[in-house]
Parts: C-alpha cells; sequence; structure tokens
C-alpha cells in the first residue's frame, strides 16, 4: 500500500511530527485514506500508538519552559510565518482535502480563514493581561495570567486545517506548547501543514501532530496527567467521553465545540424569500452537510410555505454533485462509507415519518462515490428521528408555524443550541426571536455559516461549553493567579 500521495507531481509522505522530527508510528502502523469520490485509497497515514501520544506530550513539556520564556514576539513570528505559508500551499491543501473528504476545490476556504486566525493571535499577545487593585487596605493585589503548559487539540475532520490553525495559536501564544491530533477521516491536509511547522521556526516540542483514531491517541491525550488544557470539536459523545476521561483524570480544562440541530426561522415578512431559500439551502448543503451548524430544520410561516418550499426544492435540485477536483462542482461526496450509510439510514427513517419532498437516494451504486443527494422533507413529527438527531449530511426538514410562541418552542425543543437564524424584516420581533432562542448564535436575515469575524463561538446545552474566536479563545489557555502585596 502507497505511503505517499501524489499532489501535482509531487510525492508527499504523511508522518508524525514529534519533537520537530518527522517519524513513523513506533510500532509502523498505518491506516488507509479513502478517496470519497470513488473508494480509492488516497494514501496509508501513521497510526500514532499511546508510545507515540506520550512522546509528544514529553517533548510539548520539556519546551514548554524556554517557549513561555520568550518573547511573546518572537513566538508571534512563528505563527504569521506559518500563516504566510498555509496561504502559499492553499492549492496542495485544497486537493488533500479533497480526495481525503471530498471538499470541492471550489469552496475550499478553510486554508484562507486558518492564515487569518494565525496571523491575528500573532499579534494578540498585548491582550496577555492581568490585573491590580489597592482595595485591599495595605497591599496592592494583582493578578497574572499564565499558561498551562502542554495543551492537546483534538480536531474535527470537516475543516481540519481551520480548526488546526485556530486551536494551536491561541494556545500558542500564550506560553502554552500543543499535541494537536487530527481526525482520521481527514489527515491528510493536517499532514502536510505540519511540514510546514518545522519551516515557519518553531522550536522542536513546542508544536507536535499526530495522526490516528480516538483509541489510542485520543483517549491517551484525555487521559494524560501532564495534559492540563484540552480543546475538542465534533461530535457530543466524543465530547462527553473526554469530559469522563478529564474528571477521572487530572481535572484538565476542557472546551469542547459538540454537535447541534440548527433551526432557520422564515416569516412571512422576510424582506427578501428568494434570498431566504438561497441562504437556507446552502445552510445545509455546504460541505454536503458536514457542517455542525447547518440549518437543519426549517420552520416557516404557513403563510408562505408552499411558495417557499417550491422555491426551495427548485433550488436544491439543481445542486450537482461530482469530482471535488473539477471546478463546475456543486457538491461533493460524503466523507466516507460510514458517514454514507448512516445519512442513508435518517433518510429511510424521514420516509416513514413524513413527506419526501425532494431527493432521498444515494449515488455509490451508479458512480461508485459516496454521494447522497440533498435530500428535503416536509411536515415530520416534532419527535422524529430526522428532527431530534443530528445527521450530519445534506437533510433538511421543513415544517410550518403559526405564531412566533410557537416556534420559538419547537426551535428550543431541542438538546442542541449551536446556531439559528430568523428571517424578518421586523427589527422588534428579530430582537424578541434573538433573546427567546437558547442558541449560542443567532443570524438575523441571513444563515449558516455566516459568524461576525470578532464574536465568540459555542453551544448553549449540549452543543458544548466554552467560547472560541479572536478575543476569546486564548482565556481558554491561561490560569489565573491573584497576588497579594503587603506594605510597610
Amino acid at each position: 500500500m502507497s505511503t505517499t500521495v501524489n499532489v501535482n507531481g509531487i510525492e508527499f509522505q504523511p508522518k508524525l511530527l514529534i519533537n520537530g522530527e518527522f517519524v513513523e508510528a513506533s510500532d509502523k502502523a498505518t491506516f488507509n485514506v479513502i478517496n470519497p469520490l470513488n473508494g480509492s485509497v488516497s494514501c496509508s497515514v501513521p497510526e500514532a500508538t499511546e508510545d507515540d501520544t506520550n512522546r509528544a506530550v514529553a517533548a510539548a513539556k520539556a519546551a514548554q519552559p524556554a517557549w513561555a520564556a520568550l518573547d511573546p514576539t518572537a513566538r508571534g513570528a512563528c505563527l504569521k510565518k506559518l500563516a504566510s505559508l498555509l496561504r502559499e500551499h492553499k492549492p496542495t491543501l485544497a486537493h488533500l482535502e479533497a480526495i481525503s473528504m471530498g471538499v470541492p476545490l471550489t469552496q475550499y476556504f478553510h486554508a484562507d480563514i486558518a492564515a487569518e486566525e494565525l496571523d491575528y493571535f500573532s499579534e494578540a499577545w498585548p491582550h496577555i493581561q492581568g490585573q491590580s487593585s489597592i482595595n485591599t487596605p495595605g497591599y496592592v493585589t494583582m493578578t497574572l495570567r499564565q499558561p498551562f503548559g502542554v495543551v492537546a487539540c483534538i480536531i474535527p475532520w470537516n475543516a481540519p486545517v481551520f480548526f488546526f490553525a485556530v486551536k494551536a495559536a491561541a494556545a500558542l501564544i500564550t506560553g502554552n506548547t500543543v499535541v494537536v491530533k487530527s481526525s482520521e477521516k481527514a489527515p491528510l491536509a493536517v499532514a502536510f501543514a505540519s511540514t510546514l511547522i518545522t519551516q515557519a521556526g518553531f522550536p522542536p516540542g513546542v508544536f507536535n501532530v499526530l495522526s490516528g483514531h480516538g483509541v489510542p491517541s485520543g483517549r491517551c491525550l484525555a487521559r494524560h496527567m501532564e495534559v492540563r488544557a484540552l480543546s475538542f470539536t465534533g461530535s457530543s459523545r466524543t465530547g462527553k467521553l473526554i469530559q469522563e476521561e478529564a474528571a477521572k483524570t487530572n481535572l484538565k480544562s476542557v472546551t469542547l465545540e459538540l454537535g447541534g440541530k440548527s433551526p432557520a426561522i422564515v416569516f412571512e415578512d422576510a424582506p427578501d424569500l428568494e434570498a431566504a431559500v438561497a441562504a437556507t439551502v446552502a445552510g445545509f448543503t455546504l460541505n454536503a452537510g458536514q457542517f455542525c451548524i447547518a440549518n437543519s430544520r426549517v420552520y416557516v410561516q404557513a403563510s408562505i410555505a408552499e411558495k417557499f418550499t417550491k422555491a426551495f426544492v427548485k433550488h436544491v435540485s439543481a445542486i450537482k454533485g461530482g469530482d471535488p477536483l473539477e471546478a463546475t462542482t456543486g457538491m461533493g461526496p460524503q466523507a466516507d462509507e460510514i458517514q454514507y450509510k448512516t445519512i442513508l439510514s435518517y433518510i429511510e427513517s424521514g420516509k416513514q415519518s413524513g413527506t419526501l419532498a425532494a431527493g432521498g437516494n444515494g449515488k455509490l451504486d451508479s458512480t461508485k462515490g459516496y454521494f447522497i443527494e440533498p435530500t428535503v422533507f416536509r411536515d415530520s413529527p416534532e419527535d422524529s428521528k430526522i428532527v431530534r438527531e443530528e445527521i450530519f449530511g445534506p437533510v433538511v426538514n421543513i415544517n410550518t408555524f403559526e405564531t412566533e410562541e410557537e416556534v420559538v418552542a419547537k426551535a428550543n425543543d431541542t438538546e442542541f443550541g449551536l446556531y439559528a437564524s430568523v428571517f424578518t424584516k421586523d427589527i422588534s420581533r428579530a430582537m424578541r426571536m434573538a433573546k427567546a432562542l437558547e442558541s449560542g448564535y443567532v443570524a438575523v436575515n441571513c444563515s449558516s455559516p455566516t459568524q461576525g469575524r470578532d464574536l465568540p463561538f459555542g453551544g448553549w446545552k449540549g452543543s458544548g461549553q466554552g467560547r472560541e474566536g479572536k478575543l476569546y479563545s486564548m482565556d481558554h489557555f491561561m490560569e489565573t493567579k491573584s497576588v497579594v502585596i503587603k506594605l510597610d
């Protein structure tokens, strides 16, 4: 089995990055990355063992004191150089994402936003501030913000280079050292990005990158006594397991960004119905529906439901799946066979509970790839599986409502609370809805993945804990120490 992949005439061999060296797994084990376009093997990748994970953590621990003592502008210079290298190698990264998890080249923005985040955090060190006080008579008091030490970042497969950069950047600029574990579904672009780390000037041990499955490497990081903080983005099931492992061991600080079942609510006074249709269609088909803030539940006021649904189905039916490497492709395949079969099982369940309005089929037999038609259901019961559970695929349900109170109750009747959308030109209604919806993010007259550049991102309820973003991520990677100084 090939351990290399050819990208535009260049042979690339994925390896683990531990203590500044690119190495095979300690037991030489690998796993295959399957191209979702046709089921062929794109490449084999090292499967990090528990020993490899322990070595990466040990390297990070040894390198951390010197990294924290470094002038923060020098730490920032490494981040800025890495940002430049990601931009330079965007075509290669895009190609590797296409052949590992099917994201179309035309929709590949991950390297751009990853570089933007690295640039921001490279200059964010002045925000590492404590406070002082003279409110205790006879004393001057202050707080210090100091790094945890070793931080683990376990990243998802749907936008791996973005998460690789944004999680590590905030941890590194605050003086921590990191061990990043990529997902087994999409490790190729992250493995290539790791080759840029040494070029960017990071000292050995500061920035380590592993590929592998949740067991053993992910579990080892969650349990590791020397890992003092962990940031995870992924499924709610895995997030709960990580939280349990952290609680059982050293009670490490854990940040979780988990699943969603995001509602989009369209009122009869939506300022532009066609724009609402386009936004909500994109909000469940981007990345073949494989993103946590997909608006997989659409609620439309009854008076406009038929008009909206007709336009929605027409828009969806025009989306054509195809080779992610082709410029004309509107939607790529699902990431792998597991995703493909899971989504089809939800679709079959939906056919029993609601009315199929568009799509509903997989294309594996005819295309040899993991393609699923964008699928629209109508009038599914609120307690049905496709309304209650996160599908993580191009499947949406459209239900109707009459009043604000009714739709708020339906939208909030879930354990998820990551993203919600409201379409109305009534500003008072928009603000009432923004306040009433139990969600970490509310968009008005737009939908996912639209976000504010400097706003916090994170979920309510079962969608996670903690907030990430330019003004927020660094807080997760610093301890606060109080100092009291007695005056003569």
